[in-house]
């Protein structure tokens, strides 16, 4: 028997090997068969799924006398095309045109055995450059899983083993896994290197209407697609796609009236959304029962989409192979068999009405 993390309370201070600070959240314990190290393992005895916190949480920072200054060449971010999560960053790094400053690497798609020594599944590098189209093997630490760069980072650590993964190539560490906090961090902290630095995807004016906005994607749309597939009990399931389809209904209705999510201007609010809206009618709709209507009956919603698509930048971010032979080959208890769907393979770059809304 080992202990599962509930619910996040306290922040506490950690240090991995090399002694580099980090912070970790305090966590109440529960006893249970195995610890919850993916998103699958975290559903409540109510059969409700509930999404534990992200661990490393130090910030890259313009600072001066920061620990994690803003250098180009020093840091690399780890990856997976099939996570929304870790997208979001790639998005980032992507359209602010920080590949030159910050490498990255994409993990294969389908979850695999970390260790010989135990069961646990999770994101492992391909053997060799040519094993896996869009995957390549670690380049720093010749680590074999996203597991093992943990580990590295911290000789005690007993969480999930997630993407995205933002580490410092000098201090041999990761600086931070919360990828709504390292997309924060590309935004501002690097803009004396970026080639898109005039972009600003947090500005002032929209801070709260974001923020705002952030909360109730994230609830109902983002974590809510995945409160619905994860879901273990009729009633949790329902309560969610009543949530989901809610949010939905109002993205519709405000995108009907201006071209991105807060006012006419692109935000990180839309990026957030972008990644979820992506993946709901190849994976969300079938793998996740998220069924009661697709994108493609939103006519806003999915004209938005296609349009967040086409920002130079984003379609390199879109692996459809990643993404669909993930969720239907990773999660055996959702799809046994892994067998994936053969459609529908839309055409995301195909004409869309959003310039009706340029001024």
């Amino acid at each position: 028997m080992v202990c599962v993390f509930t619910k996040p309370h306290l922040l506490a201070l950690g240090t991995n090997k090399n002694n580099i600070s980090f912070i970790l959240p305090q966590f109440s314990l529960k006893w249970n068969l195995q610890m919850a190290r993916s998103a699958i393992d975290e559903t409540s005895d109510t059969g409700a799924f509930k999404r534990t916190a992200s661990t490393f949480r130090n910030f890259i920072s313009k600072e001066p006398n920061s620990q994690f200054p803003p250098e180009s060449g020093r840091y690399h971010l780890y990856v997976s095309y099939a996570c929304p999560w870790a997208s979001r960053c790639l998005a980032y790094l992507k359209i602010k045109g920080l590949e030159k400053a910050i490498a990255f690497t994409s993990v294969k798609p389908i979850w695999e055995r970390t260790k010989e020594s135990d069961e646990h599944m999770g994101w492992v590098f391909p053997a060799s450059e040519t094993e896996e189209a869009g995957a390549e093997p670690d380049p720093l630490n010749g680590a074999r899983s996203i597991r093992e760069l943990y580990e590295l980072a911290s000789t005690n650590y007993a969480g999930k083993y997630t993407v995205p993964v933002l580490w410092d190539k000098k201090l041999k560490t990761i600086v931070n896994n919360e990828s709504s906090e390292i997309i924060r961090m590309f935004n501002t902290e690097f803009n004396d290197i970026a080639e898109n630095a005039a972009l600003d995807l947090y500005p002032s004016h929209l801070q709260a209407q974001i923020d705002e906005t952030n909360e109730w994607v994230y609830d109902g749309i983002n974590n809510g697609v995945y409160k619905c597939g994860f879901a273990r009990k009729q009633g949790p399931y329902e309560e969610a796609a009543i949530q989901l389809y809610e949010a939905l209904d109002k993205c519709e209705e405000i995108l009907g009236r201006q071209r991105y999510i807060c006012a006419n201007t692109l935000s990180e609010a839309d990026i957030k959304l972008f990644v979820t809206l992506i993946r709901f009618d190849e994976v969300y709709a079938v793998h996740f029962k998220c069924n009661k209507k697709l994108l493609r009956d939103y006519p806003n919603m999915f004209n938005y989409t296609k349009d967040i698509f086409q920002i130079p930048g984003m379609s390199s971010t879109v692996n459809m192979q990643h993404i669909k032979r993930h969720y239907y080959g990773s999660h055996p208890t959702v799809n046994p068999f892994g067998i994936i769907p053969l459609g529908p393979d839309i055409d995301y770059s195909s004409p869309h009405d959003r310039n009706r809304f340029s001024s």
